[in-house]
């Protein structure tokens, strides 16, 4: 609600007194202009004062009239624009989006940006072709005003200019699309919003982070839904541990499988598989990769894979503490000057 019906009230009021005053006015000065003429020292006064309405009138309707032409021309202009290409460019990119035109090379989710492209475009067109028929665009003043414009838009705008222009380049690099769970230097999350100057995404947390087109445009970015969904196999996820010599290899392989296939989420097929990643002083690490298409819920798969390697060494008697050896030497030896222990 803009207003109340007390401050509607008021500008009715208010509206109705200026109307009173224009009418009394105008009444004014036809009846002047009358009197004036019924006597013959103040005859030419009176015609003085009629061509001050009359003359303005006149060149006004001649105007108007010479100026038809240019208006048909400018309606027809519209006309075509909107109603003959505008809606066949709509019409081809419907058809594009829902697979029913198929052009090779040209992706379906590119449809939609490169018919606002294009339509943006073509409205620009349509102003530089209907400008030299607008009334005064020869004037000084017209022109004028359309140089401060086109200053001030790009002494104000090259930021908004560049983040335009990396928001088109990254809607057809296509790194990813709205819904994606994707990683952006150190945040990761769900892409919630791309529009041509920011791209928005929602953490885990329910964090939401803005991020610049040319600043994406210029940063690596990973994206999970891709090898969820292009690839067969899915996404790998993997966790490391270490665990020391005194335990069998094969053993560590086999728990650590098991421990995988039983965390949901999990693809069972490809099976998981174990890297031993580095052989330390003390102990072997060791790495579980296993396959998973349900990208959403990477952050529980995490927690429960981890959980379900513990029961499994749990359930097999084996402490997941790495062993840690410590040298201690004797007060004297350790106190004593001039030797390095």
């Amino acid at each position: 609600q803009l207003v109340n019906p007390k401050q509607i009230i008021n500008i009715c009021q208010i509206f109705i007194k200026a109307l009173h005053y224009v009418v009394t006015i105008f009444q004014l000065y036809l009846t002047i202009p009358m009197i004036f003429s019924q006597f013959e020292a103040t005859r030419n006064l009176a015609s003085t004062l009629f061509g001050w309405i009359l003359s303005p009138l006149k060149k006004f309707a001649f105007d108007i009239v010479a100026y038809i032409p240019n208006l048909i021309t400018i309606i027809l202009i519209l006309a075509i624009m909107r109603y003959v290409i505008l809606r066949a460019l709509k019409f081809f990119s419907v058809q594009i989006q829902k697979g029913k035109l198929v052009i090779p090379g040209f992706y379906a989710d590119w449809a939609q940006p490169t018919y606002n492209i294009l339509r943006a475009l073509l409205y620009a067109f349509t102003v530089a072709i209907v400008y030299p028929y607008l009334p005064g665009s020869d004037s000084a003043v017209f022109q004028g005003v359309s140089v401060f414009v086109g200053i001030i838009f790009s002494l104000g705008s090259s930021s908004a200019i560049g983040n335009l222009v990396a928001g088109m380049v990254l809607t057809y690099m296509r790194p990813f699309k709205t819904g994606d769970r994707i990683k952006i230097k150190d945040i990761t999350g769900f892409v919630i919003e791309k529009s041509p100057f920011v791209v928005r995404v929602k953490t885990h947390k329910n964090e939401y982070v803005t991020f610049p087109n040319m600043m994406i445009l210029s940063s690596s970015i990973v994206n999970y839904h891709t090898s969820s969904t292009e690839d067969e196999e899915g996404l790998i996820i993997h966790a490391e541990m270490t665990m020391g010599y005194a335990v069998p290899w094969p053993k560590v392989h086999k728990l650590l499988i098991a421990s995988a296939l039983k965390t949901p989420h999990v693809q069972k097929t490809p099976k998981p598989y174990v890297l031993q990643t580095a052989l330390d002083d003390y102990y072997c690490r060791y790495q579980i990769n296993a396959y998973t298409k349900d990208v959403d819920r990477i952050p529980v798969t995490y927690s429960e894979l981890c959980q379900n390697i513990q029961d499994q060494f749990r359930k097999a008697d084996i402490s997941l503490t790495a062993p840690g050896y410590q040298i201690r030497l004797h007060p004297e030896l350790a106190n004593k000057p001039g030797d390095d222990y």
